[in-house]
Protein backbone atom coordinates (compact mmCIF):
# COMPACT_ATOMS: atom_id res chain seq x y z
CA UNK A 1 0.00 0.00 0.00
CA UNK A 2 0.87 3.97 -0.58
CA UNK A 3 3.10 4.58 2.78
CA UNK A 4 1.36 6.64 4.89
CA UNK A 5 3.00 8.70 7.80
CA UNK A 6 1.28 11.01 10.76
CA UNK A 7 2.55 13.88 12.00
CA UNK A 8 1.23 14.43 15.68
CA UNK A 9 1.59 16.64 18.11
CA UNK A 10 -0.97 19.02 20.82
CA UNK A 11 -3.15 21.53 19.42
CA UNK A 12 -0.46 24.89 18.07
CA UNK A 13 2.79 22.69 18.04
CA UNK A 14 3.39 23.67 14.46
CA UNK A 15 2.10 20.46 12.67
CA UNK A 16 0.74 22.12 9.44
CA UNK A 17 3.41 24.40 9.30
CA UNK A 18 5.58 21.45 9.46
CA UNK A 19 3.85 19.79 6.58
CA UNK A 20 4.03 22.62 3.94
CA UNK A 21 7.90 22.42 4.27
CA UNK A 22 7.79 18.90 4.04
CA UNK A 23 5.39 18.64 1.01
CA UNK A 24 6.77 21.98 -0.68
CA UNK A 25 10.28 19.47 -0.30
CA UNK A 26 8.88 16.88 -1.61
CA UNK A 27 7.08 18.14 -4.47
CA UNK A 28 10.54 19.40 -5.57
CA UNK A 29 12.17 16.03 -5.82
CA UNK A 30 9.25 15.27 -8.46
CA UNK A 31 7.12 12.95 -5.74
CA UNK A 32 3.37 12.71 -5.93
CA UNK A 33 1.84 13.69 -1.78
CA UNK A 34 -1.53 13.54 -0.41
CA UNK A 35 -2.55 14.63 2.50
CA UNK A 36 -5.52 14.20 5.30
CA UNK A 37 -6.25 16.14 7.83
CA UNK A 38 -8.03 15.06 10.91
CA UNK A 39 -10.42 18.07 12.17
CA UNK A 40 -13.42 18.71 14.25
CA UNK A 41 -15.26 19.70 11.69
CA UNK A 42 -15.45 20.32 7.76
CA UNK A 43 -14.63 23.74 6.82
CA UNK A 44 -12.51 24.46 3.78
CA UNK A 45 -12.00 27.99 3.37
CA UNK A 46 -8.44 30.33 2.59
CA UNK A 47 -6.20 30.12 5.53
CA UNK A 48 -7.66 26.77 6.98
CA UNK A 49 -5.62 23.65 7.74
CA UNK A 50 -6.44 21.71 4.78
CA UNK A 51 -6.56 24.53 2.07
CA UNK A 52 -2.60 25.70 3.22
CA UNK A 53 -1.80 21.53 2.73
CA UNK A 54 -3.23 22.48 -1.24
CA UNK A 55 -1.31 25.43 -1.31
CA UNK A 56 2.07 24.15 -0.27
CA UNK A 57 1.84 21.64 -3.21
CA UNK A 58 -0.20 18.81 -1.80
CA UNK A 59 -1.94 17.20 -5.14
CA UNK A 60 -5.11 16.38 -2.82
CA UNK A 61 -6.54 16.37 0.80
CA UNK A 62 -8.74 14.85 2.54
CA UNK A 63 -10.98 16.51 5.72
CA UNK A 64 -11.91 13.98 7.88
CA UNK A 65 -14.21 14.65 10.91
CA UNK A 66 -15.77 12.13 13.09
CA UNK A 67 -18.83 12.11 10.59
CA UNK A 68 -17.69 12.70 7.43
CA UNK A 69 -14.81 13.16 5.22
CA UNK A 70 -14.36 15.55 2.56
CA UNK A 71 -11.54 14.79 -0.82
CA UNK A 72 -10.28 18.83 -2.32
CA UNK A 73 -8.27 17.74 -5.08
CA UNK A 74 -7.14 20.36 -7.60
CA UNK A 75 -8.09 19.75 -11.34
CA UNK A 76 -6.96 21.54 -14.78
CA UNK A 77 -7.57 18.70 -17.21
CA UNK A 78 -10.78 18.17 -19.55
CA UNK A 79 -11.19 15.19 -18.71
CA UNK A 80 -12.82 15.83 -15.01
CA UNK A 81 -15.67 13.83 -15.03
CA UNK A 82 -13.45 10.17 -16.05
CA UNK A 83 -10.99 11.30 -13.24
CA UNK A 84 -13.69 11.69 -10.44
CA UNK A 85 -15.27 8.64 -11.35
CA UNK A 86 -11.75 6.86 -10.79
CA UNK A 87 -11.53 8.76 -7.63
CA UNK A 88 -14.89 7.19 -6.24
CA UNK A 89 -14.02 3.49 -7.43
CA UNK A 90 -16.31 0.71 -7.83
CA UNK A 91 -17.58 0.39 -5.01
CA UNK A 92 -20.88 1.88 -6.09
CA UNK A 93 -23.71 0.81 -8.01
CA UNK A 94 -24.32 3.75 -10.04
CA UNK A 95 -23.20 7.14 -10.06
CA UNK A 96 -25.29 10.01 -10.93
CA UNK A 97 -23.54 13.68 -11.87
CA UNK A 98 -25.48 16.77 -12.16
CA UNK A 99 -24.19 18.27 -15.53
CA UNK A 100 -21.45 17.84 -17.35
CA UNK A 101 -24.04 17.93 -20.83
CA UNK A 102 -20.80 17.36 -23.25
CA UNK A 103 -19.77 14.29 -21.17
CA UNK A 104 -19.10 10.65 -23.06
CA UNK A 105 -22.55 9.33 -20.57
CA UNK A 106 -25.74 8.73 -21.47
CA UNK A 107 -27.83 11.44 -20.58
CA UNK A 108 -31.34 12.14 -19.19
CA UNK A 109 -32.52 16.00 -20.29
CA UNK A 110 -34.98 17.52 -17.95
CA UNK A 111 -37.21 20.14 -19.58
CA UNK A 112 -38.87 22.68 -16.93
CA UNK A 113 -39.02 26.06 -16.04
CA UNK A 114 -38.69 29.27 -17.68
CA UNK A 115 -36.60 27.86 -20.52
CA UNK A 116 -37.99 24.13 -21.50
CA UNK A 117 -36.32 24.25 -24.94
CA UNK A 118 -33.75 21.40 -25.63
CA UNK A 119 -30.13 21.77 -25.29
CA UNK A 120 -28.09 21.07 -28.58
CA UNK A 121 -25.45 18.70 -29.61
CA UNK A 122 -26.42 16.01 -27.02
CA UNK A 123 -24.84 12.69 -27.78
CA UNK A 124 -26.04 9.59 -25.38
CA UNK A 125 -29.66 11.09 -24.52
CA UNK A 126 -31.87 8.00 -23.38
CA UNK A 127 -34.70 9.77 -21.60
CA UNK A 128 -36.14 13.61 -21.54
CA UNK A 129 -38.14 14.16 -18.72
CA UNK A 130 -41.28 16.57 -19.49
CA UNK A 131 -44.63 17.52 -18.70
CA UNK A 132 -45.20 18.39 -22.47
CA UNK A 133 -44.53 16.19 -25.66
CA UNK A 134 -41.15 16.48 -27.02
CA UNK A 135 -41.20 14.25 -30.34
CA UNK A 136 -37.47 13.10 -29.89
CA UNK A 137 -37.58 9.67 -30.52
CA UNK A 138 -35.93 8.97 -26.98
CA UNK A 139 -38.44 7.79 -23.89
CA UNK A 140 -40.39 10.15 -22.16
CA UNK A 141 -41.29 10.64 -18.65
CA UNK A 142 -43.11 13.37 -16.32
CA UNK A 143 -41.45 14.72 -13.31
CA UNK A 144 -43.59 12.80 -10.94
CA UNK A 145 -42.59 8.71 -12.59
CA UNK A 146 -39.23 8.81 -10.38
CA UNK A 147 -40.26 5.19 -9.96
CA UNK A 148 -40.27 4.67 -13.25
CA UNK A 149 -37.03 6.68 -14.22
CA UNK A 150 -35.61 4.62 -11.46
CA UNK A 151 -36.79 1.45 -12.94
CA UNK A 152 -34.94 2.78 -16.14
CA UNK A 153 -31.33 3.15 -14.74
CA UNK A 154 -32.11 0.13 -12.56
CA UNK A 155 -32.90 -2.79 -15.58
CA UNK A 156 -30.54 -0.42 -18.18
CA UNK A 157 -27.35 -0.03 -16.41
CA UNK A 158 -27.37 -1.14 -12.68
CA UNK A 159 -28.23 -5.15 -13.39
CA UNK A 160 -26.42 -5.11 -16.41
CA UNK A 161 -23.26 -4.00 -14.79
CA UNK A 162 -23.18 -6.01 -11.29
CA UNK A 163 -19.95 -8.22 -12.63
CA UNK A 164 -17.56 -5.48 -13.96
CA UNK A 165 -14.25 -5.38 -14.85
CA UNK A 166 -12.51 -1.54 -14.82
CA UNK A 167 -8.91 -1.02 -16.31
CA UNK A 168 -6.68 1.60 -16.44
CA UNK A 169 -3.29 1.51 -17.83
CA UNK A 170 -1.11 4.72 -17.13
CA UNK A 171 -4.19 6.44 -15.63
CA UNK A 172 -6.50 6.21 -18.68
CA UNK A 173 -9.31 3.54 -18.52
CA UNK A 174 -9.27 1.20 -21.11
CA UNK A 175 -12.51 -0.10 -22.87
CA UNK A 176 -13.21 -3.80 -23.10
CA UNK A 177 -14.88 -5.82 -25.03
CA UNK A 178 -16.67 -8.57 -23.36
CA UNK A 179 -14.49 -11.51 -24.43
CA UNK A 180 -11.12 -10.40 -23.23
CA UNK A 181 -13.00 -8.68 -20.21
CA UNK A 182 -14.24 -12.45 -18.78
CA UNK A 183 -10.29 -13.78 -19.62
CA UNK A 184 -8.93 -11.43 -18.08
CA UNK A 185 -11.46 -11.08 -14.68
CA UNK A 186 -11.35 -15.21 -14.53
CA UNK A 187 -7.71 -15.06 -14.86
CA UNK A 188 -7.24 -13.14 -11.87
CA UNK A 189 -10.02 -14.51 -9.66
CA UNK A 190 -8.65 -17.92 -10.28
CA UNK A 191 -4.82 -17.05 -9.12
CA UNK A 192 -6.03 -15.10 -6.11
CA UNK A 193 -9.02 -17.60 -5.12
CA UNK A 194 -5.83 -20.17 -4.90
CA UNK A 195 -3.88 -18.20 -2.51
CA UNK A 196 -3.73 -19.44 1.12
CA UNK A 197 -6.20 -17.44 3.39
CA UNK A 198 -9.06 -16.71 0.35
CA UNK A 199 -12.42 -18.30 0.69
CA UNK A 200 -14.30 -16.48 -1.73
CA UNK A 201 -13.75 -13.57 -4.12
CA UNK A 202 -16.55 -11.11 -3.81
CA UNK A 203 -14.05 -8.05 -5.31
CA UNK A 204 -10.70 -7.76 -6.29
CA UNK A 205 -8.48 -4.47 -6.56
CA UNK A 206 -5.22 -4.42 -8.13
CA UNK A 207 -2.94 -1.80 -8.28
CA UNK A 208 0.98 -1.74 -10.48
CA UNK A 209 2.88 1.04 -10.13
CA UNK A 210 6.45 -0.15 -12.06
CA UNK A 211 9.42 2.37 -11.53
CA UNK A 212 9.92 4.98 -13.74
CA UNK A 213 12.65 3.84 -16.39
CA UNK A 214 15.54 6.06 -16.27
CA UNK A 215 15.95 8.09 -19.44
Amino acid sequence: MTPVVSIIGRSKSGKTTLIEKLVAELKLRGYRVATIKHAQEINYEPGRDNWRHLKAGSDATIVVSSEEAVLVKPVTTVDILDKMIRLLGEDYDIIITEGFKQADTPKIEIRYGVDSSPLKNIKRLVAVVSDKPTGTGVRQFSRQDITELADLLEEGFIKPQRERLALYVNGKRLTLKSFPRKIISSLLVNMVSSLKGVKQVDSLDVLIRKQPEKK
